[in-house]
């Protein structure tokens, strides 16, 4: 293979992503690269799904880490060029399409807030409350108050921390849509019917919480965990909720996600689609021939496409 190269997987939550990129993996000298938000946090396997086969980028902060995407990118970048320069190409795996973007691109990002900075803000928003926090934010940033309501705490307050930084929020959208990559990269997007996907997601929900998913929940939440690790999909919804009732709602959301995380795979510029409604061996095997293809590679010898 070509040096310097990346392919990148990307679908919908159950579309069998990590299968497809462990069968894509055992074709050639590779290495996988997580690019999902929460499998960067150890202490939750069962809930973030997190792959068996050694993943770099996966399990590396502990739940009481502020998370970032800049610093993700970091990470993803050095784990991307120590693949590269030891001959071995990068599979990126995920659903994040963020942080997808952010690992394959120079995507210019916010910093992470200072220490401190975000508490100072949330005080601002509760003790001024949001209509003044946001005319706060109007007369510091006017483009980026005209793209958040109110009522938005979060977007509110990221906003201004924002300000601090002299950055904003409202940065330009085309950057994050440019097909503009550190190295040539192959994105392929896992396509399955709704009706499959749905199928797969309500499998999937009820074998988390056959593995213990409950339990795995209310060990993470007796220890301190930060904002940004109780983002993890399903986290209060498992730990609240009784099982049925768990289960239902994890659901919901996880069909909610699916239909977001499809509607990026809409806009990755040059986005191969596959059809997942097979064997990953399967998949993997077209994937491999468009990457062939590509980057001049010899046919494969010896092996079945279910191999």
């Amino acid at each position: 293979m070509q040096s310097r190269f990346v392919v990148a997987i990307f679908g919908p939550t159950g579309s069998g992503k990590t299968a497809v990129a462990e069968e894509l993996a055992s074709r050639f000298p590779a290495e996988l690269i997580s690019a999902d938000s929460m499998q960067l946090y150890r202490g939750l396997p069962i809930l973030t799904n997190q792959p068996p086969t050694p993943t770099r980028l996966v399990g590396v902060w502990d739940l009481d880490h502020e998370a970032s995407v800049a610093e993700y990118q970091q990470l993803a970048h050095e784990a991307i060029d120590e693949v590269l320069a030891a001959g071995k190409t990068p599979i990126l795996v995920g659903g994040t399409g963020l942080y997808l973007r952010a690992a394959v691109s120079e995507l210019e990002l916010p910093p992470p807030p200072r220490p401190g900075e975000r508490e100072h803000w949330l005080r601002v928003y509760e003790t001024a409350g949001g209509k003044r926090a946001h005319e706060l934010l109007a007369e510091r940033d006017p483009a980026a108050a005209a793209s958040v309501h109110p009522n938005d705490r979060r977007r509110v307050v990221r906003a201004l921390e924002l300000t601090d930084a002299g950055r904003s929020l409202s940065a330009p959208a085309d950057r994050l849509w440019s097909a503009d990559t550190r190295h040539p990269t192959l994105v392929v997007g896992l396509d399955l019917s709704r009706e499959e996907l749905l199928r797969r997601i309500e499998q999937r929900t009820r074998a988390m919480f056959e593995a213990g998913v409950k339990e795995e929940v209310m060990r993470a939440l007796a220890a301190p965990i930060s904002a940004t690790a109780r983002k993890v999909m399903g986290l209060e919804e498992v730990a609240e909720l009784p099982r049925d009732e768990a289960i239902e709602a994890l659901n919901l959301r996880t069909r909610r996600y699916a239909a977001y995380q499809r509607k990026w795979m809409r806009r990755i510029p040059g986005l191969v689609s596959v059809a997942a409604d097979r064997p990953p061996g399967e998949v993997a095997d077209e994937i491999l021939e468009v990457v062939r293809t590509r980057q001049r590679l010899p046919a494969r010898r010896g092996r079945t496409a279910d191999a």
